[in-house]
């Protein structure tokens, strides 16, 4: 057949950036089922971790010792009893101060109490203690002589049988109360009620204790400071007298006022002040009194103390009664009438009488004013003294109000110590404890541990969450393509079909099976291809992988099976010249082929052989050349691709693998068309990239890609109904078995 010199097809460079994801189904599915489908394919990952991890927890818990715990429950009051009115030395705790609790639950939980039990208790002395808990028993305070531990390593047993109880006991606070519950746990029921009641008698005695020791420091704090006041005191006392005794200063002590307050102490001088301007003021008082009679008897007429004088009262109304006896005689008889004379005469002699009386009574007016005046005059001269006295003792009871100061205010001081140290020594005696027990530890009769039910739910739960996180690690180191649109997504290349994976080996058989699977998808592969170009399906198809084994002689064998029952001239190329695979779909030998072609054979005819059953022609590769690459390079292929061109509609070309490999790449370059098959679940979408970068720098144009050897069942997103295929099989199968055929 003669050269045909047709134009190859323009080459349509095909961007292999990966595209954005799109907004399709793969998007739209929901995160929780996504999720679910990824614990649907690696279930049996997931299964086998449950698995183990329950296997393990029950083979644990039969491998557990039984421990028993033993529970004691306290209350701590926020403030103990009160026997006696008096304040101890300790603040109490208010009502929101959560810190007097926590800091009772950190005291709990002390490493002292813990080894004070041990050493009460004597489990430090006692080798099944340390046996029962797994204790190391090294170093000299361990070496047992005769089965009994040395002395001098007591306390040194003492403080790991108190780690031992740490990590044993448990104290769990009661949510809104005052109540606390201490667990203890071991091997031996006995011995861990022992322990729990321990744990609560200890804390009752070493909290009565540290109230003891603070009372205690407290009091020879107190006494110190006593004994310090108590000198000074003496001191200041004693320095007061000597200055008082060298200015001659008498102070009389101050006397209790009616309301119980206590007047100052007083200076004599000031009292004999006081006393001596009370008599002035009195004496004054008296002098005035005394001059106003006085002045009053020298202006004449009868003064009030005539008038208050009994004798001449008596004298003046004995006149009168004469007088009147007088006048009445003056009515009958004469003045000399004898008597008459003998009244008058008694009448002159009461009236010297009265005026002897009444000058008396001036006399004694004058004098006591002369009294009243001097004793007036001698006070004011006493109370002047009286006062230079008293400024020359201001003057000098200065330094002596300082020193009496001092001596009140260490007076005070040693007296409020003094109270504070007798209600200290009531207080410390009195052994009240704000902590008490309300529920002792009793022998429990059955196990706390293990629980078989509770390690089987955790060990579950552990298994799920170790399959979970194993389930998604794998999932991220797989870079296998799992679903159809992950062709899109992850490479960039349009899908054009998913092939199923077939468990028949007889491929031409199951071609020629026009409703099975297989046939069913490649009809999909061939629709889609119809719309890839212009023209339809392209004139010349390479068939490529990235590796051997992915399904692309299969594919090229099916698409040229497909487009020839279409009712088009196909042939099918067989461009893998390292392991050819043609000639076994078309049962020939393998002895001339593309290989003597490219070599400079021009007989096509002689080089093609028939495929029958599926209508297709076929070119198988040829003998294996040396290199095939250096055959690939020439011109040949491209004239081998145009006249195949002029005899049949499509030319089906089965390319060799990608990687490692220069003939796909210059194959893909001399054909209108590349489809890239990929295996699903079968290869690592970074050596799929790379492969299809080669592809691209070779100026190939992939149109789009297969996947074959899918399986909807280890999809991500699942695809329950076999992506399509198979639809209505069931009843046509039954219908043919109604007609016999």
């Amino acid at each position: 057949m003669n050269e045909v010199s047709k134009p190859t097809p323009p080459i349509k460079v095909f961007e292999l950036t990966p595209r954005a994801p799109a907004t399709g189904a793969a998007q739209a599915i929901p995160v929780l089922r996504q999720y679910l489908r990824v614990a649907m394919r690696w279930r049996w990952v997931v299964a086998g971790c449950v698995a183990g991890c329950i296997a393990l927890g029950l083979i644990a818990t039969l491998l557990m010792t039984p421990k028993y715990t033993a529970s004691t429950v306290v209350e701590i009051a926020r403030e103990s009893n009160k026997i006696t009115d008096i304040q101890g030395v300790q603040s109490d705790a208010s009502v929101a101060d959560q810190e007097f609790y926590q800091t009772q639950y950190g005291l709990l939980r002390s490493r002292t109490l813990a080894e004070r039990i041990a050493t009460e208790l004597k489990i430090g002395d006692d080798p099944k203690f340390f046996a029962m808990f797994g204790v190391p028993q090294k170093g000299a305070a361990f070496e047992q002589t005769d089965g009994r531990y040395p002395a001098s390593g007591r306390e040194e047993r003492a403080r790991a049988a108190g780690e031992v109880l740490l990590r044993n006991v448990d104290v769990s606070p009661t949510r809104l109360s005052r109540l606390v519950q201490i667990d203890f746990t071991s091997a031996d029921p006995a011995f861990s009620a022992k322990v729990a009641n321990a744990w609560a008698n200890s804390f009752i005695q070493i909290t009565l204790e540290r109230r003891y020791q603070a009372t205690s420091y407290a009091r020879k704090f107190l006494e110190g400071r006593l004994e310090q006041l108590r000198v000074k005191l003496e001191d200041s006392e004693r320095q007061l007298v000597t200055y008082a005794g060298a200015q001659k200063i008498i102070n009389l002590p101050g006397v209790t006022a009616s309301d119980g307050t206590r007047l100052p102490d007083r200076s004599i001088d000031v009292d004999d002040l006081v006393t001596l301007n009370n008599a002035l003021a009195q004496a004054t008082a008296d002098r005035i009194q005394a001059e106003a009679r006085f002045q009053q008897s020298k202006r004449g007429g009868v003064s009030a103390e005539q008038l208050r004088n009994e004798a001449i009262n008596q004298l003046r109304q004995k006149r009168a009664e004469l007088a009147a006896e007088y006048q009445r005689l003056m009515v009958q008889f004469e003045p000399g009438y004898p008597a008459a004379k003998a009244i008058a005469a008694q009448i002159a002699q009461l009236d010297k009488s009265i005026g002897r009386e009444e000058g008396r009574a001036d006399s004694s007016i004058a004098d006591d004013y002369k009294a009243a005046l001097s004793r007036e005059n001698q006070l004011k001269g006493k109370v002047d003294a009286l006062k230079g006295d008293m400024l020359d003792l201001r003057r000098r009871s200065i330094q002596y109000n300082i020193f009496q100061r001092e001596v009140d205010t260490n007076r005070q001081l040693y007296d409020g110590l003094l109270q504070r140290y007798k209600e200290i020594g009531v207080a410390g005696g009195v052994g009240v404890n704000n902590v008490s027990v309300v529920d002792s530890a009793e022998v429990p009769a059955k196990p706390s541990s293990p629980r078989l039910v509770l390690n089987l739910f955790l060990s579950l739960l552990g298994g799920l969450a170790l399959g979970a996180m194993a389930a998604f690690a794998l999932e991220q180191i797989d870079e296998a393509i799992a679903d159809p649109e992950e062709v899109e997504r992850e490479l960039g290349l349009p899908l054009l079909g998913a092939i199923p994976k077939s468990m028949d080996d007889d491929l031409r058989q199951a071609l020629s099976d026009r409703k099975s699977n297989l046939v069913e998808a490649y009809l999909a592969v061939q629709t889609n291809l119809q719309f890839s170009t212009e023209h339809g399906v392209p004139r010349s198809l390479a068939v490529t992988s990235t590796r051997p084994a992915e399904g692309k002689s299969t594919t090229a064998l099916a698409l040229a099976t497909m487009l020839s029952r279409s009712g088009r001239r196909v042939v099918l190329v067989d461009g893998d010249m390292r392991s050819p695979s043609v000639h076994h779909f078309a049962g020939a030998a393998n002895v001339k082929g593309l290989s003597n072609y490219l070599a400079g054979s021009d007989d096509i005819a002689s080089l093609l052989i028939q495929i029958p059953d599926l209508q297709i022609a076929a070119m198988s590769a040829g003998p294996l050349p040396p290199n095939a690459a250096e055959l690939l390079t020439g011109e040949r292929l491209g004239k081998l691709v145009g006249e195949l061109g002029h005899m049949f509609d499509h030319i089906v070309i089965d390319s060799p693998p990608i990687m490692g490999l220069a003939d796909a790449p210059l194959i893909c370059s001399r054909v209108e068309a590349a489809v890239y098959v990929v295996e699903s679940h079968g290869i690592r979408t970074s050596l799929v990239r790379t492969a299809l970068a080669r592809l691209a720098s070779a100026n190939a144009h992939v149109i789009g890609g297969v996947l074959t050897k899918f399986e909807s069942k280890r999809a991500h997103y699942g695809y329950g109904y076999e992506y399509g295929y198979g639809y209505g099989r069931d009843a046509r199968a039954e219908a043919k078995e109604r007609t016999g055929r």
